[in-house]
């Protein structure tokens, strides 16, 4: 454990400094000039040298990279040029919604696609598998805005069973969550599906009838076990694009997320808010595989971390 625990450090150290790195140069050799948006379009050459040289732009890009690092080191991800405060007080006030929304999504799409996928597997050439499988080709290549759009019109405007948008009680967060467990039910379904096929071909499944055992008792005791375990690592991608990619979910349904502000910082060339979601969305990423790694050995003893 203490190995393994050691190897994924470094490996994970590595990952960020890599992912903040070229974030940091690609946003470094971008043409808009962050200063011009503090300074306003009235601003003279000396004030917008003034203002570069107070945030520090008037350095090499090495200089600035390893100052941010540095920064980051400590746990400061930096002060908004635009906002002008801390970029980490800015992604607190956003966090718990975003934590949300994220947790539901995650389940809606796990249980969607978990089921899906069984019975589209358990139901393999049948009329029933096709629709089922349609349905997830259309879930991963329908657009979000137009998901969105869609699942609004349908139970806010239509139906009224929800409220339109915002921010508050369990009923504001039913369509968002809704939104994205359709969209990413899909990827889950097709995987559930191809995992659980292979599963059902295997010599310990054929012994399991042979004992017996039940359909159903064969199903819930080894073959889901088995075919659930390429899924727990698509969680842990999930959990990280959920951090800094809802822009279009939240932008809808007036979610006051990090998306939300990610997209404003953008929009406006906030360098650091950027830099900083990009790196918590990296660690987001890391942290929720490293949890799938933790979890796998249990759900699968066989699987042990000192092979990983």
């Amino acid at each position: 454990m203490a190995r393994f625990l050691i190897r994924r450090l470094a490996h994970a150290l590595a990952i960020l400094l890599g992912i903040t790195f070229i974030t940091y140069a690609l946003l470094y050799l971008l043409p808009a000039d962050p200063v011009q948006q503090i300074a306003g379009r009235n601003a003279t050459p000396g004030m917008l040298a003034s203002i570069r040289h107070q945030l520090g732009l008037d350095e090499p890009f090495w200089l600035q990279y390893v100052h941010y690092v540095v920064r980051l080191l400590h746990g400061d991800l930096g002060h908004s040029y635009v906002q002008r405060t801390d970029v980490s007080a800015l992604v607190l006030s956003r966090l718990w919604p975003s934590l949300q929304l994220m947790f539901w999504g995650i389940a809606c799409e796990i249980a969607l696609g978990v089921t899906i996928g069984m019975i589209s597997a358990l139901r393999r050439g049948t009329s029933v598998d096709r629709a089922t499988m349609m349905f997830a080709f259309v879930g991963v290549s329908a657009p979000q805005f137009i998901a969105a759009l869609l699942v609004l019109y349908l139970f806010a405007i239509r139906l009224e069973w929800f409220p339109i948008g915002g921010y508050g009680g369990a009923a504001h967060l039913v369509l968002p969550a809704l939104t994205l467990g359709v969209l990413g039910s899909g990827w889950y379904s097709r995987m559930m599906r191809s995992s659980m096929i292979e599963v059902l071909h295997q010599d310990f499944i054929r012994t399991a009838r042979a004992k017996g055992l039940t359909r159903w008792r064969v199903i819930m005791r080894h073959v889901l076990p088995n075919a659930v375990l390429p899924i727990v690592p698509m969680i842990g991608m999930d959990i990280g694009y959920f951090m800094g990619g809802l822009v279009v979910v939240e932008s809808v349904f007036g979610w006051p997320g990090v998306g939300q502000l990610t997209w404003q910082a953008i929009q406006q060339v906030d360098t650091p808010i950027i830099v900083g979601m990009t790196t918590l969305s990296a660690i987001a990423v890391l942290l929720g595989n490293f949890a799938a790694d933790l979890v796998i050995p249990y759900i699968d003893p066989r699987i042990k971390l000192s092979h990983r």
